[in-house]
């Protein structure tokens, strides 16, 4: 059967994904480094929270493959992999859970860090919302998460690799947009315009602005002593 190409990855869905990347390793960089980094780590955590509102708001707006309803199956979808009998374009049945966890954990990481502190270098930009051993107890959970988070790339990457060496080059696609299909009946990507991305563009920008304490009451002024 002759293989044609599909465009199933769109544009913002790739952009979303390599800014990902990037931005993760950062994140980690300066977490570890710590110190005067901690200031770039935060700002860094809430670019990574904007990337992760996008996601998930273009998982419900966006083109045909990069919604969840599209790719978010049950266990039959997952057994049916397994058994080599599920065939389809766009995140495969593991490759979804795969997703949601990595989403997950990163939503985790984003927002409780929006309330950590160690006492020293870093506040989070909400902490004044919640009681100091909150605040504690929130960071315990932020530290302890990135290693769960990073055990849990290292396994996406090592599937990567897994499918590479099978001959199912996974990095091109999220670079193209197109995978190679032999279904007759595959249709490439549909939906997600100019008008899903403004407005998943638009949610991403006020879910920071109020990440960042744009509802917050600004401190009072200093008091000046009276001579």
């Amino acid at each position: 059967m002759q293989e044609h190409r599909i465009k199933v990855w769109d544009l913002p869905l790739r952009l979303f994904h390599w800014l990902l990347v990037i931005s993760v390793a950062l994140a980690f960089a300066t977490g570890l480094q710590g110190g005067g980094w901690m200031v770039w780590h935060g700002r860094i955590g809430l670019w990574i929270l904007a990337l992760l509102v996008f996601r998930l708001t273009w998982g419900i707006i966006g083109s045909t493959y990069a919604r969840f309803g599209q790719f978010v199956r049950g266990p039959a979808a997952i057994r049916a992999y397994l058994n080599g009998r599920w065939h389809g374009l766009g995140h495969n049945p593991l490759g979804a859970i795969s997703v949601l966890a990595m989403l997950g954990l990163l939503s985790l990481q984003a927002g409780t860090g929006l309330f950590a502190t160690d006492d020293i270098a870093f506040s989070g930009t909400l902490k004044s919302l919640v009681g100091h051993q909150t605040s504690l107890w929130l960071s315990g959970v932020h530290r302890q998460a990135i290693w769960v988070l990073g055990g849990l790339i290292l396994l996406h990457i090592a599937a990567t690799v897994f499918y590479l060496v099978r001959g199912q080059n996974l990095i091109r696609p999220m670079v193209t947009g197109y995978v190679l299909s032999r279904e007759p009946m595959a249709r490439p990507a549909e939906g997600g315009g100019i008008l899903a991305l403004l407005l998943a563009l638009a949610i991403a920008g006020g879910s920071v602005w109020v990440a960042n304490g744009g509802l917050l009451s600004p401190p009072p002024p200093p008091v000046i002593p009276a001579w």
